[in-house]
This record gives structure tokens, C-alpha cells and sequence, in this order.
């Protein structure tokens, strides 16, 4: 194979939980590789960010959230359900309150509508749609896969699974958030033939109604107060490999 056909053969790998419209990080990540592979067979966090995100409110950072149906704390994410008592037009007024009056709220508010609209209660479901639906609103084309279709065993965990994942899909180089820098051995990787490299965002700063900036909330957050070709060139560029 000559070195350019070795080159066009790489595949740059992440692998994330899914969360409610997370922050610009994520999607920095999903844009920096070939293929992403979503986790549904995982367990759910409670205290996590799965269901659950920040957006500005009068100045400061709020909680919004899909409210769960009741159950065990060990089920994966597949397996939980969004509550009967989900609103989602009350959750839709809640972000018109926040940010009617944003330059780019119009422009939002269709994938808001259409996120959030979806009839679907499965958490995993919904949860990917909503990723799907955002990553395609911010012009990404990168695959994205569900854990559990990846041919592994899925009884591994940690980084012993990532690895599994990575080998199955073919991943050459495998990119993880920085937060997770003392997760991952880079001589694990590299016995198996895979650059680890970790993802760490830029600090971003943009006018939010003229108050004091408030950092790293919802993508909805960014997408409201910037218009979309600058969002773009912020998930191409703004951000360090290490």
C-alpha cells in the first residue's frame, strides 16, 4: 500500500454517552473524527448530564431537564423511559422565556421544536434523535454508530471496551475529552496500534444580552446569540489536541 492509500485508510474514533443538547465540546469531538460511537448499553447516571443540561436565564446558568419514569438506578440507558408527565411545550416556553429576544432565537427554535416535540419516550431514542437532529443542524457529517450494534463483548467496561470498540471499527487514532486524561494509557493504545489523543475546547466568550458571560452551557446557548457559519468554524477549529 503506498503511504497516501495508508492515509486515506485511517479512521479517527470518539465514543460518548449521550446527553440533552450537551455543550460545545461534544460537538467539537463528534466534528473532529471519522465515525462516533454513542453508548446506549451503558449504566445511567443519575447525577450525570444524560437528560438534563444548563441555559441562561436572567444572567445566570439554570437547569433544564427530561423528567424520568421511576426506576432502578442499574438499568442502562436503553433502558429508561421519559416520564408520562413530560411537557414539552412547557419546557419550549421555557426557553422562549430565556431567549425570545436573542439575535438568532428564530433560527433555534425549529430544532428546539423539533428535539423536544419527538413522541418518542425511550431515553436512548430520544436522546439519540435529538443528537442526531443537532449534528445535522451544525452541518456535521460524521457517522455515528450505537454501542450496542458494534460486534464486541459487551461485558467489558472501561477502557478495555473503548479498545474493543476501537479494533472492531477500525479506529487508527481514538480522541477522548480531556477530562478523561487519567482514564486512558497511551501505551495501552499504542500496543494495539492506536494513537489516543484528548480533546481540550478553547475558552469561547460572545455577547449574551450585554450581562456578564456565562461559560460552557447548552449548545442551544451558542446557537442563540451566533450565527451558524461562526458556530461552525468554532467546532473545526477552536480547540487543542493534545
Amino acid at each position: 500500500m503506498t503511504d497516501a492509500g495508508a492515509a486515506s485508510s485511517r479512521v479517527k474514533l470518539a465514543i460518548m454517552q449521550p446527553y440533552l443538547f450537551p455543550y460545545i465540546g461534544y460537538f467539537q469531538l463528534l466534528g473532529s473524527v471519522d465515525e462516533f460511537v454513542v453508548y446506549d448499553n451503558i449504566q445511567y447516571t443519575k447525577k450525570g448530564w444524560i437528560n438534563r443540561n444548563r441555559f441562561l436565564q436572567n444572567g445566570e446558568d439554570v437547569m433544564f431537564s427530561l423528567p424520568l419514569a421511576k426506576a432502578s438506578d442499574y438499568l442502562d440507558i436503553r433502558e429508561r423511559e421519559i416520564a408520562d408527565g413530560y411537557n414539552p411545550a412547557a419546557l419550549l416556553a421555557r426557553f422562549a422565556g430565556a431567549y425570545g429576544k436573542a439575535p438568532f432565537y428564530a433560527q433555534t427554535r425549529p430544532l428546539l421544536e423539533d428535539v423536544l416535540g419527538n413522541p418518542e419516550r425511550n431515553l436512548f431514542a430520544f436522546l439519540h434523535d435529538a443528537l442526531l437532529r443537532t449534528a445535522a443542524h451544525l452541518g456535521l457529517e460524521t457517522v455515528i454508530r450505537v454501542s450496542s450494534t458494534v460486534p464486541i463483548d459487551h461485558v467489558l467496561a472501561g477502557q478495555d471496551k473503548v479498545l474493543a470498540l476501537c479494533e472492531a471499527l477500525g479506529a487508527t487514532t481514538y480522541i477522548n475529552p480531556i477530562g478523561g486524561v487519567e482514564l486512558y494509557s497511551r501505551k495501552d493504545f499504542a500496543a494495539r496500534g492506536i494513537e489516543l489523543h484528548f480533546l481540550q475546547p478553547l475558552p469561547l466568550e460572545y455577547v449574551q444580552f450585554g450581562r456578564p458571560f456565562v461559560p460552557w452551557l447548552s449548545i442551544i446557548d451558542v446557537l442563540m446569540f451566533n450565527e451558524l457559519d461562526t458556530v461552525r468554524a468554532w467546532l473545526d477549529s477552536h480547540y487543542e489536541l493534545t
